[in-house]
């Protein structure tokens, strides 16, 4: 399911940027990038958010900064300059070479200096970042939560739709029986002009159609089927992958009337059905 949330708070003297952002994915694929000094909580992030996120491609970016910098320590590495500035020295001596050695041309050497860096309490900065993070994550629940209500109420609406069709296909096929006995009256007629009419042989033949073309089985899972989506609905919680399963059956049900519509009316009765159903297959993937 899309989503979007982003928080900055600054802990303990440190700046946390958080933003999250998903887009539609059948499974949870969760992408974390960070700098190189919160490596360490890379899976802290990643459980946090699949305890909150169940489907979706979801990228995760931090960032921090301390504020005023931090507290470097810098110190001269006595040895090592010494030794740069015997063989320098060495080197004027016995080759001649212009003697032109400088703060500027010695500092530039490696290892010249050493850098010393205050110890980090990983725990409490890791702590401080999962405080930041669930503030992204509550952002990003908040416009999915929006987000969810618009595709309940669509999806509660073309729920609403195929009921309505349903209801059109179980009387059209009540009509279909119906006028297929007309007809074959009819017919029975003209081919026996005077000779009388078996009656019995005539609802005989309309009782076997009417038991090939009922579609009572599968209107009745297919509102079954239905309801069960607007349960699921009105519950909440992760359903994406339930809905899923449960259009395969609606299409099943569907397509088994389909093949039992003798009546072109019917039939695109049907379609229109299949049409809707597909607009709530989309609309499925945005579920998480």
């Amino acid at each position: 399911m899309t989503g979007y949330g982003r928080a900055v708070e600054t802990v303990n003297g440190r700046e946390f940027t958080v933003e999250l952002r998903s887009v539609n994915n059948r499974y949870l694929d969760c992408s974390v990038k960070l700098p190189r000094s919160l490596t360490f909580a890379e899976e802290a992030v990643k459980q946090a958010v699949k305890a909150a996120i169940s489907r979706g491609k979801v990228d995760v970016f931090i960032s921090v900064r301390s504020e005023g910098g931090e507290e470097v320590k810098v110190s001269l590495n006595e040895n090592v300059l010494a030794g740069y500035l015997a063989a320098m020295r060495q080197m004027v001596e016995n080759h001649g070479v212009k003697d032109d050695i400088s703060v500027s041309t010695v500092s530039r050497l490696p290892d010249v200096f050493t850098l010393e860096r205050p110890e980090v309490d990983e725990d409490q900065l890791k702590a401080d970042l999962m405080g930041v993070l669930a503030k992204a994550i509550e952002g990003y629940d908040a416009m999915r939560t929006t987000e969810g209500k618009a595709l309940e109420n669509d999806l509660r609406s073309r729920g609403q739709t195929i009921l309505e069709l349903v209801a059109q296909v179980e009387q059209g096929n009540g009509q279909t029986v119906i006028d297929y006995r007309a007809r074959l009256e009819a017919k029975l007629r003209e081919v026996l002009e005077n000779t009388s009419i078996d009656e019995s042989r005539i609802l005989t033949e309309a009782a076997i159609f009417a038991d090939k073309v009922a579609v009572d089985e599968e209107t009745v899972r297919l509102r079954s089927h239905l309801k069960q989506m607007d349960s699921m609905l009105t519950t909440g919680g992760a359903m994406g992958r339930k809905l899923d399963f449960l259009l395969q059956e609606m299409n099943r049900e569907t397509n088994t009337i389909g093949s039992k519509c003798t009546d072109v009316r019917l039939a695109r009765i049907v379609v229109d059905i299949k049409a809707e159903l597909e607009k709530i297959r989309e609309q499925t993937q945005n579920i998480e």
